[in-house]
């Protein structure tokens, strides 16, 4: 008997489970993926826009393209879900399938943060990238201050990158000793999990004259002052103010009941949620891991092992085994490596690949390969 399967969301995780799906069991399931967007997008792509080294169209994979065995893609806006009853309903139709598996991500939540709407621009969405290129076209001199304004928050090593790639930026425009960048970190370190990449990450700063400000908590924003006030009473100055938003549930996963404290609450092996043949992956969730996309990849495959155990009545599926590599920008074509592992039960561990050009090769790999992977025919 055929199963169903219905999975909102396109990113890394949806991609992934959508493909693992097809390459297994695609004369046994009809996947039905849906996202509001019509192409997907690598994270770190958000640079190029950013630093205008490309356009909106140079960084998008269509979905339309997507040829997989037993998988349809469906441009819809999620309206509802019910995970009592499975039950979906889209800008278009509504679902009833037997799976049910979000992976709708998370959300920018500006106007958490009181001042940042106004005072502040951001780099974490592709609109907001593209729109930085245009301020930063204009900007000669004075204080950029990049700030972190809430937690968890996607891909932590990005502000860092940020901070990186400004440098080499305004140093190609030749008004690098017009400006100081400060990136502001409610964290002790760049990095937490990993002691190795947060010193290569600090040694790159000093290097660069990048100023961390670590354990700041920035509260508000004043726009007309130019100031950032912390909760300790502190004012950071700045002529441009990059934020980090505060990250949260899209609107539709807080009304469906789904989260709790925030994020969807998840089986660790499985991604499961507490109603039946519902779960999540990625971002929207509260797993054990970072908020990035090989995370979320992860997470599918994990789903991916129970469904396809499940669907062939056999077999003992791998659970979630919370690795991922992420590629960290220091400058200068340069690229170092955090190897992560959140294994669920035991303390993270994040060694180090120091930056180098052949790692540079390695991430435009890893690209390549997803492409491959998640829209082409097998």
């Amino acid at each position: 008997m055929t199963k169903n399967i219905l999975i909102l969301g396109a990113g890394f995780g949806g991609l992934e489970l959508s493909s693992r799906l097809s390459a297994e069991v695609a004369d046994e399931v009809r996947v039905t993926l849906i996202d509001k967007n019509e192409a997907f997008k690598f994270g770190f792509s958000k640079f190029d826009l950013m630093f205008g080294r490309a356009s909106m169209s140079d960084i998008s994979l269509y979905y339309r393209d997507i040829v997989k065995p037993g998988v349809e893609f469906r441009q819809e806006t999620v309206l509802s879900i019910d995970p009592s009853t499975k039950r979906v309903t889209t800008d278009a139709r509504t679902y009833e399938p037997d799976i049910l598996v979000v992976a709708l991500g998370a959300d920018y939540d500006f106007h958490s943060t009181p001042g940042f709407a106004d005072g502040g621009h951001e780099f974490y969405s592709f609109d907001g990238a593209l729109a930085l290129n245009e301020v930063l076209n204009e900007f000669k001199s004075g204080s950029i201050v990049i700030g972190i304004l809430g937690q968890p928050y996607k891909c932590p090593p990005a502000p860092c990158e940020a901070a990186m790639l400004l440098h080499e930026w305004l140093t190609e425009r030749g008004i690098r000793p017009d400006a100081s960048i400060s990136l502001v970190s409610q964290w002790a370190i760049p990095v937490p999990p990993s002691p190795d990449g947060s010193k290569a990450i600090l040694g790159r700063f000093d290097e660069l004259g990048i100023t961390y400000m670590p354990n700041t908590v920035i509260t508000s924003i004043d726009p007309e002052r130019k100031i950032a006030l912390t909760d300790e009473g502190g004012e950071i100055p700045f002529d441009l103010f990059l934020g980090i938003p505060v990250h949260r549930v899209p609107a539709v996963v807080e009304a469906s009941g789904l989260a709790e404290g925030g994020w969807i609450p998840v089986d660790d092996r499985n991604l499961s949620t507490r109603f039946p043949d519902v779960y999540a992956v990625g971002d929207v969730t509260s797993a054990p891991a970072p908020k990035a996309g090989v995370f979320a990849e992860s997470e599918a495959r994990a789903v991916a092992e129970y469904l396809i155990a499940e669907i062939r009545g056999a077999g003992s599926p791998i659970p979630f085994q919370g690795a991922g590599v992420c590629y960290v920008e220091f400058g200068d074509n340069l690229i170092g490596k955090v190897n992560a592992n959140f294994l669920p039960g035991q303390s993270p561990t994040a060694p180090f690949d120091d930056a180098s050009l052949e790692l540079a090769a390695e991430k435009g790999e890893f690209a390549t390969e997803r492409k491959r992977r998640w829209f082409t025919a097998p």
